[in-house]
Parts: C-alpha cells; sequence; structure tokens
C-alpha cells in the first residue's frame, strides 16, 4: 500500500509538474484560407462592339463618335464599354484672373454631366490630328480637335484633348482623357491647327 501511495504521489507530481511547463506538441494546423484573387480591373464595363476597340484609331474613332450627335440621347452603354472602370477623364481650364482648374469625372460622371446639355444641344466633336506614340501595351494620343454644334458650322471650341491607352491582349482601352481648349493666349500649335 506504501508502495502504491508512493506511486501514486509520484504520477500526480509528475502529471503537475507536465501542466506548468509549455507545451512540446504542435499546433494543430489551422485550415489554410482560400487564397485571394485580385478583383477583376474590367469588371462591370458594358461589351463593346469588337470593332470599337479592335485598335488605337479605331478606338479614337469610337469616342469622338459616341459624343457627337444632334440634341438628344447618347449611346451611354457603349461609351462606358471604351473605358476601363477607373478611368479619369479631366478638363483643365483657365479662370480669367489666371488660375487653372481641374475638373476630373468617371466615365459616368461625363455621362451624366454632358449627358444634360447633350440633350438640348447638338455636339459634334471631331480630331484635326492625331499623334499617336505606342510602346508595349501603351499608347498615348496628342489628338487637336473642333466642337460644332452642327456639321458644317464654324467651330465654336478646339483643343487638344490627351489621350492614355492601354491593350489587355484582346482589346483596347481608355485609361484617361485629359484636356485644355484653345485660348487667345494658348493657341494650338500650326502642326496640330490643320491636317
Amino acid at each position: 500500500m506504501k508502495l502504491a501511495l508512493a506511486a501514486l504521489t509520484a504520477a500526480l507530481a509528475a502529471a503537475s509538474f507536465a501542466a506548468t511547463q509549455p507545451s512540446a506538441a504542435k499546433p494543430a494546423p489551422q485550415s489554410a484560407a482560400p487564397a485571394q484573387t485580385a478583383p477583376d480591373p474590367f469588371a462591370g464595363v458594358p461589351a463593346p462592339k469588337p470593332d470599337d476597340v479592335k485598335s488605337v484609331d479605331s478606338i479614337m474613332t469610337a469616342v469622338y463618335d459616341v459624343i457627337s450627335g444632334p440634341p438628344g440621347e447618347r449611346d451611354w452603354s457603349r461609351f462606358r464599354s471604351l473605358f476601363l472602370p477607373t478611368a479619369r477623364l479631366t478638363a483643365a481650364t483657365k479662370s480669367p484672373d489666371g488660375a487653372i482648374h481641374l475638373r476630373p469625372m468617371s466615365a459616368d460622371d461625363y455621362a451624366t454631366r454632358a449627358g444634360g446639355y447633350f440633350l438640348k444641344n447638338g455636339f459634334f466633336e471631331h480630331p484635326i490630328v492625331n499623334r499617336v506614340q505606342t510602346f508595349g501595351n501603351v499608347a498615348q494620343v496628342f489628338s487637336s480637335y473642333e466642337s460644332r454644334h452642327a456639321p458644317g458650322e464654324a467651330p465654336f471650341a478646339r483643343g487638344i484633348n490627351s489621350f492614355q491607352l492601354l491593350n489587355d491582349g484582346k482589346r483596347w482601352w481608355v485609361v484617361s482623357i485629359l484636356w485644355d481648349e484653345e485660348r487667345p493666349d494658348n493657341p494650338l500649335p500650326k502642326d496640330f491647327a490643320a491636317k
């Protein structure tokens, strides 16, 4: 009995000692979190007309074409199909006091702001000269333009649109457009003023 009691005491002491020591056992494996996939930067864009996005020239033509027309609704689905969801359209303007103002917009902002004007006013914008530079999957285009209220009228505005374009291996996208208008103190350069 004394021997059994001593064995029990030794076992309890060993168990108590083990409880106070750091566990050498490996932690239970945690289930691996599912791999996070990056969001699709092209998600939510309406399907384009294939001919609108097959080349730099075709997407440039489509941008000018889709915003031009007599008073009335524009095809905003076609317009949005040309732009990355994160695309920016930015007007650079100069006030009479000489201050420069920027008006950045998304494609949706542009559709909302310009859409009301287009409902009541004819607007026809056409390129004068496009200067294209490409490298790999990117292109930039300096595109001088003329804006008219009706075909055949004298232009009420001219300026330069600076386009940044991307080819994702399947099609061309507009990444951004930044523009400034011609003013007395900011005439179009001669090589952009006529074809």
